[in-house]
């Protein structure tokens, strides 16, 4: 006999499937049973967030799918925003939840765990929710999921499962195989034509690069400079072109000199990029707007209309259309302009920054410079608001924070997790405030547990600092924001962390240069680090 739960565990390991993230339950103790001998890593999180946190970080640094099992009604319902977050962000995501016994879904009798229907409430961030009838169902949702990972827009995916189907006999005879799943798309020969015919007759244009162009970094820096342009990285892809490379722009896209860059452009080649107002703020919508003409490259067909209208549309992977696009565009002399284009705005970016963000970005810097193959991992703090201003970290993939997009605090520590577990030979730092981390705190004791050799700095403002500064700006009585900041050092002892308290940079080298145990905070003040920076 092989059980649909056994069957699930099987199927997920034939598709290159390592990690599991969840938290048993009275409603998922079958789906455990399944795990048992499959081969598949099971990651116990301390709240279900933590789950899809992890599950969100661990994807992007894997490039293989987070996988989380959760429990029926709050189980689910507290990873939600987890999942909202990899919705945001187009992260491939697999949910596993069961749901009540099969008749007793949606019966409004009060049966524990109990929602009116929680596949219409999944369906809001994900991809699709799909809820298991049969046990034949479950091979047909789940190979929908993985072509969809493989050759669509990556988006979380959702399915539940009835908690008395799960022991039923699926009948399958021997070993599974691998889906077969879809080639990504390809633009055809004459849309790739015409994108270069209008590529060679520009003589200003400009490229913007999202997350969904992470894979086409070698395409994009020959399409950058065979045509003299600037590359200006989105926050989900910074890394695309290197921290020197004289065409490459790892600045936040809504910033005065980037708005100007884009006015002066006779062309704008956007390339898996949504051209989304938490990059771009409005910059990209009214009478101010850029008015050259926009190939968009694009996997997703709606989002190709949204931000700036195309004058030419291609649906197809980055990778594939850039690559070919590159290769359709002839050799021609360039005036070199771009470089200096590029770095006047770098210039008069950097000019412009505060003192914390001079302090977040000398921060940052710093990491990068000790730890070349370092992931850098943020929450919404105020380190990685300045790196999302002005840092260039030294490859795709190494800086992401949940600071953009849906914007929630809580990742950063997670999420740090997740990126060790896909990662463990690199250095993995994870960057939050004292606010965020207070709504994640207990995975600390998940760390320790699983030996997570993680570096969490923590930048204590003694409060929600971002929201206190916005108040105070708005002319509004700072309220509900100067919250109890605990002993962290006592915390960190707690949990099995060591705990290192410094005041500026030179403490900060000694730190990193120190090849104390992991995993440890190094809690820096606000404004001792800012103090110290200026002086």
């Amino acid at each position: 006999m092989t059980s649909l739960a056994h069957e699930l565990a099987a199927c997920l390991a034939a598709n290159g499937v390592e990690v599991v993230f969840g938290i048993p339950g009275v409603h998922t103790i079958e789906l455990y049973r399944g795990l048992d001998g499959s081969g598949l890593r099971h990651i116990t999180p301390r709240h279900e967030q933590g789950a899809g946190f992890m599950a969100d970080a661990y994807a992007r640094v894997s490039g293989k799918p987070g996988v989380c099992y959760l429990i029926t009604g709050p189980g689910l319902t507290n990873a939600v925003t987890a999942i909202a977050q990899a919705y945001s962000d187009s992260i491939p995501m697999l949910v596993i939840s069961t749901v009540g016994r099969m008749g007793d879904i949606g019966s409004g009798r009060g049966h524990l765990h109990e929602l009116p229907d929680q596949g219409q409430l999944m369906a809001q961030v994900t991809a699709f929710s799909r809820t298991i009838l049969t046990p034949c169902d479950l091979h047909a949702a789940l190979a929908e999921a993985f072509s969809l990972f493989a050759g669509a827009r990556p988006r979380p995916v959702h399915i539940e499962i009835p908690v008395d189907l799960l022991l039923r006999d699926t009948g399958r005879p021997g070993p599974l195989r691998p889906f077969t799943l879809p080639a990504r798309p390809a633009a055809p020969p004459w849309a790739i034509a015409r994108a270069a015919d209008l590529c060679a007759v520009a003589a200003r244009p400009v490229i913007v690069a999202g997350g969904g162009a992470l894979r086409a970094g070698d395409a994009i820096r020959g399409l950058a400079e065979r045509l003299d342009a600037p590359v200006l990285m989105t926050a989900n892809a910074r890394g695309l072109l290197a921290p020197d490379h004289p065409l490459g722009l790892s600045v936040a896209a809504c910033l005065p000199p980037v708005t100007d860059l884009l006015a002066a452009a006779d062309l704008i080649l956007a390339i898996g990029t949504e051209l989304g107002p938490t990059d771009f703020d409005r910059s990209l919508d009214g009478p101010d707007a850029p008015k050259a003409p926009v190939i968009r490259i694009d996997i997703d067909p709606l989002q190709g209309q949204r931000g700036l209208a195309p004058a030419l549309l291609l649906l197809a992977d980055a990778e594939s259309a850039a690559g070919d696009l590159l290769q359709a565009l002839p050799a021609a002399p360039r005036s070199g302009a771009a470089a200096r284009r590029v770095a006047q705005i770098r210039g008069r970016v950097s000019d412009a920054l505060t003192p914390v963000q001079r302090a977040g970005c000398a921060l940052l810097d710093q990491l990068a410079r000790h730890a070349p193959d370092g992931i850098f991992i943020g929450d919404s703090a105020q380190p990685v608001y300045a790196g999302l201003t002005v840092f260039a970290p030294p490859r795709t993939g190494a800086f992401f924070s949940s600071a953009t997009g849906y914007g929630t605090l809580g990742y950063g520590l997670p999420a740090a997790i997740g990126a060790w577990i896909a990662a463990p030979d690199r250095p993995v730092f994870c960057l939050i405030g004292d606010g965020g981390l207070q709504f994640s705190l207990p995975e600390m004791g998940s760390a320790t547990e699983i030996g997570a050799a993680i570096t969490m700095i923590l930048w204590n403002n003694h409060g929600y600092g971002e929201i206190r500064n916005v108040m105070v700006g708005a002319g509004i009585a700072p309220l509900g924001v100067d919250i109890h900041s605990p002993d962290f050092a006592a915390l960190a002892k707690g949990y099995g962390w060591q705990h290192i308290r410094i005041s500026d940079l030179a403490d900060l080298d000694r730190c990193l240069a120190e090849t104390g145990p992991l995993p440890r905070v190094i809690e820096i003040d606000e404004m001792g680090m800012i103090s110290a920076t200026l002086s």
